[in-house]
């Protein structure tokens, strides 16, 4: 179980960036979709900053817990501000 706990702290996070990001006028993908790519991001980002060294360290600073929640919730923001900037674009 104490394998999983960093995931789920990621799934969770990424998920909140990922609605945070649906807030932005014109870059929702509707709920689920802001959802499902906040879970996507929140993961891959979170397991990509894990093991990049500087960031790792900086990150580690502000606690296991709390760098993973940073870097989960800040990645999967990104992620969704991405695909609602191409959806927006290719919707022109």
């Amino acid at each position: 179980m104490e394998s999983l706990l960093p995931i789920i702290i990621q799934l969770v996070s990424g998920a909140v960036g990922g609605n945070v990001a649906g807030l932005m006028k014109g870059l929702s993908l509707g709920k689920l979709g802001n959802t499902v790519t906040g879970l996507i991001g929140g993961v891959a980002g979170g397991q990509l900053l894990g093991n990049l060294g500087p960031v790792a360290d900086l990150l580690g600073n502000l606690g296991s817990t709390g760098g993973s929640v940073a870097g989960a919730g800040a990645s999967g923001l990104v992620l969704t501000t991405i695909i609602g900037l191409v959806k927006k674009v290719l919707m022109k």
